[in-house]
């Protein structure tokens, strides 16, 4: 059976109650990744960002963790993570499509896409998902946002360069092209917080 991991929340450092949180960094993760503390790059990129002067940053251990359902997530990370026009979204693998999917409906400071796609390749978790039920409303997901960085790799093992291209031309993103960077699932990401840095400070 799937476990199915509570929702938690890291809160932000003391040492930063004492200053106005100017930004706000929302990580939302890809499905399926158990706890998202210890998953990937998201933990290591959560702690990076908390350390920057007046930014906080958020990371949950989502609902619906594994088929990561646009119609729980979505309200999640409006009601819940409470993003808003002064919200950069980081979104990798399904984490991306949702912060697409947000951006089409509410503004947002920046979305960070990392591993995107806009089809569910097939696969029928990713179709219960309800991201790719209907066409990406690219005009939009840019009019919501100030910037759109993408992260992507042609050695991506689930998702084909074709995918993550058709990202890039529907939102004429700053793409980030790498040949050797897979899914983006190491355990640390210098590259995301060059970006996280250039576009908050």
């Amino acid at each position: 059976m799937v476990p199915c991991y509570e929702c938690a929340r890291i809160l932000v450092p003391i040492e930063k109650q004492n200053h106005v949180v100017k930004m706000k960094v929302a990580i939302i993760p890809g499905n399926g990744a158990g706890d998202v503390f210890h998953a990937n790059w998201y933990g290591w990129a959560h702690k990076q960002i908390n350390k920057m002067e007046n930014v906080s940053c958020d990371l949950r251990n989502m609902p619906d963790p594994i088929t990561a359902k646009e119609s729980i997530w979505i309200p999640f990370m409006r009601e819940q993570m409470e993003c808003d026009e002064n919200t950069v979204i980081i979104g990798h693998s399904s984490g991306a499509e949702a912060a697409m999917r947000f951006a089409e409906k509410y503004k947002v400071k920046g979305i960070i896409l990392v591993s995107a796609c806009v089809t569910d390749l097939g696969d029928d978790n990713e179709r219960a998902s309800g991201y790719y039920s209907r066409p990406w409303d690219w005009t939009s997901i840019k009019a919501n946002t100030d910037f759109v960085v993408q992260f992507g790799s042609t050695d991506d093992p689930f998702i084909p360069w074709e995918e993550q291209q058709a990202v890039a031309d529907g939102l004429s993103s700053d793409l980030r092209k790498f040949s050797d960077k897979g899914h983006f699932m190491n355990s640390s990401f210098p590259q995301l917080m060059e970006v996280v840095k250039e576009k908050i400070q």
